[in-house]
Parts: C-alpha cells; structure tokens; sequence
C-alpha cells in the first residue's frame, strides 16, 4: 500500500482472520494510524491472545470490547473510543465482523435467517449510527479536501456471494443461503448510506475480500489472509467520490450488484 495513512481507524471483529490481519499490516505501516481501534467481543480471553499482544507492543492500538449486536454494549464503545480521541474525529469504520454458517434451500430455516441477518446486517446498522458524529467531525477538518479514507470513510465487509448478477456462476460450490441474502441486504444498506451520508462528505463503500484462507474461507480457498489484506489496504488507499456507493473486490474491481 502507498499513500498516506488516516490518522484514526476503528475495525471490528480483530480478534481474527481479516480483522486481525487488518490491524497488523496498518500497525507495519512507516507512518500507521496514531489511533487505531481494534473492537471484539471478549477481550482478555484466549481468542483475543494475538490482539492482547500486538497492544502490548504498540501504544497506539487499543483493544475495545464490542458487541455489534448489543446497543448497550456498541454505546459503550463509542464512549470509549470518543475518550481516547480526545475531541478529534473518526476517519475510518471498518465493519468487518461477520458470521457464515452453512446454510442451504432445504437446510435454512427462521432461526439461522434472523441469527445471520442480526450480526451481518443489524450489527453494521447499529456501530455506524453509533459512530456516525465521529465520522463527520473528521470530514468536517478540512471541507475542502476530496472524499477519500483520509478524510472519512465508511467500509462494509460484503461478497461476491451478494451479487444477484453473478450467482449463477458461484452458487453450486457456495450456496450458504442465509450469508448470500443477508450480504446482499448489507449492499443496499451501503449504497442507503453512501446517498444518505454523502452531504457530510463521508464516503461509503462494500468490500469483497476474495475468497480467503480463513476460518469462514476455510483452508481450500486459494487467498491467503496476508495477500487479501494486502489488496484490500491498497484500494482503500487509492478510494474516491467514483467509488461511492458500489462494491469493488480486493483487486479494485468493481462487481456487479
């Protein structure tokens, strides 16, 4: 990745995977974020070791607790994230947290629907109001400066699972039914927001991460963890007023709705 780093960053869901690959590579960074907050569930526990122990070497990352589904526990946060910034703004919101089970026609019932929907969809809903007057206060810094992840930055983790227009290319080796509809939800929740929040000059944008060798990617998939990130930092570098709105891939192509 080249360019400059945005001096404040929050992520969720670091304790793993691309969350937790994320605040490695901006932490490697010649000049990283002077704030970088890294949100999970359970800090402190086993799960959370790797985080625990990249805090302990760098000052600037802080370990918030942060259930995306709780409101309580997201205005928690938030208060706690809004101390530390010491009256400065957010630049950057990664929702990244998220949930994959097997899903498929004959197998997916109310449950597994409203459970996925709740985390993938509900979550992002409830940190980005919840985050949403830091996010504009940064963009509010220099009101003339182009829309971009140094100003401020609103990123959703989506797939390509979510794309209508290319399912019938993926669905026989990727059904996950409740994953596909509750990322296409989140889609349009990105561009509501990138028409809704684009008066504050906060830009909005979906992600899709390939398909990565993850705990939700499994270890057949062809990506590593370190390549995808490397890919994802490097278009969130290079994001403009052109990407409002729409979902790229970690190559920064742009795919179809």
């Amino acid at each position: 990745m080249t360019g400059p780093v945005p001096r404040t960053v929050l992520i969720t869901g670091c304790n793993r995977g691309i969350g937790l690959e994320l605040v490695k590579q901006l932490l490697a960074k010649p000049n990283p974020p002077d704030l970088l907050f890294a949100t999970c569930r359970s800090p402190g526990t086993p799960q959370c070791q790797e985080l625990t122990n990249l805090a302990a070497k760098h000052p600037n990352l802080s370990v918030i607790s942060l259930e995306a589904t709780d409101p309580g526990s997201v205005a928690e946060a938030k208060k706690e994230v809004e101390k530390q910034l010491k009256g400065r703004g957010l630049n950057v919101l990664i929702n990244n947290a998220g949930i994959m089970p097997e899903s498929t026609l004959e197998s997916v019932d109310e449950k597994d629907l409203l459970n996925v929907y709740t985390v993938n969809v509900v979550g992002p809903v409830l940190v980005t109001k919840a985050f949403l007057p830091l996010l504009k206060k940064a963009a509010q810094v220099n009101p003339q400066a182009p829309m971009n992840w140094t100003r401020a930055v609103l990123i959703n983790m989506s797939t390509i699972g979510s794309s209508i227009a290319k399912v019938s290319e993926n669905f026989s080796w990727m059904q996950v039914v409740s994953y596909r509809c509750s990322k296409a939800a989140l889609n349009m929740l990105t561009c509501c927001q990138s028409l809704g929040y684009k008066k504050d000059s906060i830009l909005c944008t979906a992600i899709h991460p390939g398909w990565v060798q993850t705990d939700l990617g499994g270890s057949e998939a062809p990506l590593s963890v370190e390549e995808s990130v490397k890919g994802i930092l490097k278009v969130l570098c290079n994001l403009t007023e052109k990407q409002n709105g729409i979902l790229l891939d970690w190559e920064g192509n742009t795919i179809p709705w």
